[in-house]
C-alpha cells in the first residue's frame, strides 16, 4: 500500500512515528505532506529528515488536495479536520489520528466531517464520541504515540550529556502554549528546586510563533541554570522527557494523560495566563474552548492554585507516589487505552484488513 501522513503541524510527528515505522516494517510505502505555512521548513529540516521518509511540501490545504488527487495514495492519515474530504475520497481512504488526548472540546468536534475511520484511544472516549456521531466509524486501539514508552525503547535523552545529575530526582515541566502557566513561573524558579533536575518541554508553538516571544524569553533565562535543560525546537517528542522524569507539572495539556499512563505523579497548575481574547468580556470564548464538560482531569493528580504551592507539593508528591495511583489507572483505561505498546500494530492491522474486505 501507499500511505501518506498529512502533517499540518510538526508536533503531529510523534503521534505518527510508531505507525510510520510499523508500516515501513511491513513493506508499505510512506510519505509525508508538510505545510510551509505552518512550519519553518529550514529550521525544522533536521526533524523532518529524521522521520526517514520523503516530505512533499505544500502551502495550504488546497494545494494538499491537489497533491492527493495527483498521487492517489491508498490511505491518508490526518491529525485534524480536512476541508476537502469529498474530493480525496474519490481515490483514497482516510484515517484520523488525533495528536493528543487532551481536555479540549475540539478533540471530539474535529470528527464533524467523517473520515473512513477514526482511531480512538480509550474506552470512555469511544463511548462519548459515538454519542456525538453515532453513524461514523470509530475503532479503539490505544494511544500509539506512547508505544515506544510501553515497549521500553531507548528514546535518546542522555541526562549526563546534558550536564544533569542522574542521582537527583527529575521534574518535567511541560506547559502548553495557551492557556499557559509558563509566564506565571518566576525567572529564578530553578533556584527553588536546586536539589532536582528540571526538564522543560514547552509546546512546539511556543518555540516558533511570534506572539509567544515572552514565553521564549522566560525559557532563555531558565536555560542558564545548571540543573535545567530546556528543549529546543527540534525536540518535538515529549517521550524522551517522560522517560527520564519522576513527576510532571502542566496545566491544560494532554501531557497530563500521557504521563499518568506511566503511573508517575502529576501536578496540575491551576494558575495560567490567558491571552486578551479569553479575558473579561471574552471569557465565554475560553469556556467554549475548554468547556466544563471537557475538563476531564480533575482527579488525575494534585491541583495547585499558585506557583509557591509547588515548593511544598513537589516533594510531598514524590514521597507519596501512590496518592493518586488508582485515579491514574482509571484515567489511563478510560482516556489512553491499552498500555501494551501495540496500538500502532492494531492500526496497521486494521487498514491492511480493510483493504482486503
Amino acid at each position: 500500500m501507499f500511505i501518506v501522513f498529512d502533517t499540518l503541524n510538526v508536533y503531529y510527528i510523534p503521534q505518527y512515528m510508531p505507525v510510520i515505522q510499523e508500516l515501513m516494517h511491513r513493506g508499505h510505502t510512506v510519505k509525508l505532506v508538510c505545510y510551509s505555512n505552518k512550519n519553518d521548513q529550514e529550521a525544522l529540516a533536521k526533524t523532518f529528515d529524521e522521520v526517514g521518509v520523503e516530505c512533499i511540501w505544500v502551502t495550504d490545504t488546497q494545494e494538499a488536495e491537489q497533491v492527493y488527487l495527483t498521487i492517489k495514495p491508498d490511505w491518508i492519515f490526518f491529525g485534524n479536520q480536512f476541508p476537502h474530504l469529498d474530493s480525496v475520497h474519490q481515490y483514497s481512504k482516510t484515517a484520523q489520528l488525533g495528536h493528543g488526548v487532551g481536555p479540549k472540546p475540539s478533540y471530539y468536534h474535529k470528527s464533524i466531517t467523517p473520515m473512513t475511520v477514526r482511531f480512538i484511544e480509550g474506552s470512555l472516549r469511544l463511548v462519548k464520541i459515538k454519542q456525538y456521531y453515532p453513524n461514523d466509524n470509530f475503532i479503539e486501539v490505544g494511544f500509539c504515540k506512547l508505544d515506544p514508552l510501553f515497549k521500553h525503547q531507548d528514546l535518546g535523552l542522555d541526562l549526563t550529556a546534558l550536564g544533569l545529575d542522574t542521582s537527583k530526582k527529575t521534574i518535567l515541566y511541560a506547559p502548553t502554549f495557551n492557556p499557559s502557566s509558563l509566564e506565571c513561573f518566576p525567572d529564578n524558579w530553578p533556584d527553588d528546586f536546586k536539589e532536582y533536575n528540571i526538564l522543560i518541554k514547552p509546546h512546539s508553538l511556543t518555540q516558533v510563533r511570534k506572539q509567544y516571544a515572552n514565553q521564549r524569553a522566560k525559557l532563555a533565562k531558565w536555560s542558564e541554570y545548571s540543573n535545567v535543560y530546556v528543549a529546543n525546537e527540534n525536540d518535538i517528542s515529549l517521550l524522551p522527557f517522560i522517560q527520564h522524569a519522576d513527576i510532571l507539572l502542566s496545566e491544560a495539556s494532554s501531557t497530563l494523560f500521557e504521563f499518568a499512563a506511566v503511573d508517575r505523579p502529576v501536578i496540575v497548575c491551576n494558575f495560567f495566563k490567558l491571552k486578551w481574547s479569553y479575558r473579561g468580556i471574552f471569557k465565554y470564548r475560553f469556556e467554549k474552548r475548554f468547556g466544563k464538560d471537557n475538563v476531564l482531569y480533575n482527579g488525575i493528580g494534585l491541583h495547585v492554585e499558585k506557583y509557591k504551592s509547588l515548593i511544598k507539593a513537589i516533594p510531598e508528591q514524590l514521597a507519596n507516589p501512590q496518592a493518586y495511583q488508582a485515579n491514574r489507572l482509571q484515567y489511563t483505561q478510560e482516556h489512553v487505552g491499552p498500555t501494551d505498546g501495540l496500538a500502532s500494530e492494531r492500526i496497521v492491522d486494521y487498514i491492511e484488513k480493510y483493504d482486503k474486505s
